[in-house]
């Protein structure tokens, strides 16, 4: 028996505990790590989310929230998920895309970059990912899209010329693929340790939302963002399966009400805060404008090679999800 398979056990036996005592009237008490600060709208939207689950479930699961990486770091919860350390967290999941391509469905450049295509493409990306999450022993309950993805650098950049041999922060392979495909250097660094990293010189780029650079304060050692609206990359809060399937139906569906009204406010969040973002890294400094048309051209030829290697590696349920997704346009 793998190390894997001893834990998905452990998991399941938690599970069957936990689903006891909850039939003899104790709450549930479960710990949901994030990977981002408290004060970043999804870690906020998580607290909401945590209270409406009290609410709607009459006390039969009190989630406790961590976030920031306090419990464990970005790269650890879905594996702690997964295994059932803890029952429930958020995680970025196109992270994993090397271990399950299907999971970068949201990182393909230039396919869906408004809040309303990025809505469609979930909704056409929805049953095939909740399957995969499924064999990973997962149960996906939301998901909430970042603003859309620009480059941020120490220097003005117009076109690649700019950018051979910069040190660029990647947080999943569609990321380390641009870095690279741009004559940089890719390092796999997480968001709550972006800042050490920049003060420290081991990054001085990279490609996120608005947010990440506000959440960070980026202008103490960067002083260019590029408007590029890429893609509208996903978050995801995923319970353990086991944990999932020993609730009875009523303490079920009250977790899915909250969690449908918590990915309605969390997306309305996001599309409320992206120029909010923009007018405060403006303030503090920085220059914030739209990607020069060369280097646009470049990052789409880069776009286009990005999405056909993707859908080698994702097969028919990748082309489904995008023929679905324009079949909805």
């Amino acid at each position: 028996m793998n190390t894997f398979t001893k834990l998905a056990c452990t998991a399941a036996a938690t599970a069957l505990i936990a689903g006891a005592a909850m039939a003899d009237g104790h709450a549930q008490k479960w710990d949901m790590p994030m990977a981002y600060a408290a004060t970043n709208f999804h870690s906020e939207q998580g607290v909401v989310f945590a209270d409406k689950v009290r609410e709607y479930t009459d006390g039969a699961i009190d989630i406790t929230v961590h976030p920031g990486g306090s419990l464990f770091g970005g790269g650890d919860i879905k594996r702690a998920v997964q295994t059932g350390q803890v029952n429930i967290g958020e995680r970025f999941m196109s992270a994993h895309a090397n271990e399950a391509p299907l999971l970068g469905w949201d990182n393909l450049p230039f396919l869906a970059t408004t809040y309303a295509d990025n809505a469609k493409l979930w909704e056409a990306a929805k049953d095939p990912v909740n399957a995969q999450l499924a064999d990973l022993n997962m149960v996906s309950l939301y998901s909430c899209a970042w603003p859309g993805q620009g480059f941020y650098f120490a220097k003005e950049v117009n076109s690649s010329a700019d950018t051979q041999g910069v040190k660029f922060r990647s947080y999943n392979s569609a990321t380390a693929t641009f870095a690279e495909e741009l004559g940089m250097i890719p390092v796999q660094i997480e968001a709550a340790e972006l800042a050490q990293a920049l003060a420290t010189g081991v990054a001085s780029s990279f490609i996120s939302s608005g947010s990440t650079g506000y959440d960070q304060k980026v202008w103490e050692h960067l002083s260019h963002y590029y408007k590029v609206n890429a893609w509208l990359p996903r978050n995801y809060v995923v319970a353990n399966k086991q944990a999932w399937d020993a609730l009875d139906a009523e303490v079920q569906a009250g977790v899915m009400k909250a969690a449908d009204e918590t990915a309605a406010s969390c997306n309305a969040k996001s599309e409320e805060l992206a120029d909010f973002y923009f007018a405060e890294l403006e303030k503090n400094g920085m220059t914030v404008a739209d990607a020069s048309p060369e280097f646009l051209a470049e990052l789409e030829v880069i776009g286009a090679k990005m999405t056909a290697e993707w859908l080698e590696t994702a097969g028919a349920d990748g082309q489904a999800i995008i023929d679905a997704y324009k079949a909805m346009k």
